[in-house]
C-alpha cells in the first residue's frame, strides 16, 4: 500500500488515502472542516495535495488530520487553545483552497 519512501505514522481512511497521523485526543479544542466537490475523483486530488502537509506544519499547540469521505475532503483540526485553533482552520482553509486552484489548472 504505497512505497518505502511512505511516512510509517500516516495512515489511511477506508478508502485508502493517506489521512495524516492520529490526532492526540486529550486537546480540548476541535474543529471539522468538510469540502465537497463535484466528483470523487476532484476530492481525491484536493485530498492528496493536501495530506502531504500533515505533520509538517502542525506546532506545539496544535495538530490535523485530513481524510476523503467520497466526493468530500474532511479536515480535522485540534489545538490547546482557541487561538492555535482558529490558527490551525485558517491555515488548513487556505491549503485547501490553494489545491482546489491549483486543481484547476491542470
Amino acid at each position: 500500500m504505497g512505497d518505502s519512501s511512505e511516512d510509517p505514522s500516516r495512515s489511511r481512511d477506508a478508502t485508502g488515502e493517506p489521512r495524516g497521523r492520529d490526532l492526540p485526543g486529550d486537546r480540548p479544542h476541535d474543529a471539522t472542516l468538510r469540502f465537497e466537490y463535484e466528483s470523487p475523483a476532484r476530492a481525491r486530488v484536493v485530498a492528496r495535495s493536501v495530506a502531504r502537509e500533515v505533520g509538517e506544519i502542525d506546532g506545539d499547540r496544535s495538530a490535523a488530520a485530513v481524510e476523503r469521505e467520497d466526493d468530500a475532503v474532511v479536515v480535522r483540526v485540534v489545538a490547546d487553545d482557541l487561538v492555535a485553533l482558529r490558527a490551525g482552520c485558517n491555515t488548513w482553509g487556505s491549503l485547501v483552497e490553494v489545491a482546489e486552484r491549483t486543481s484547476n489548472l491542470a
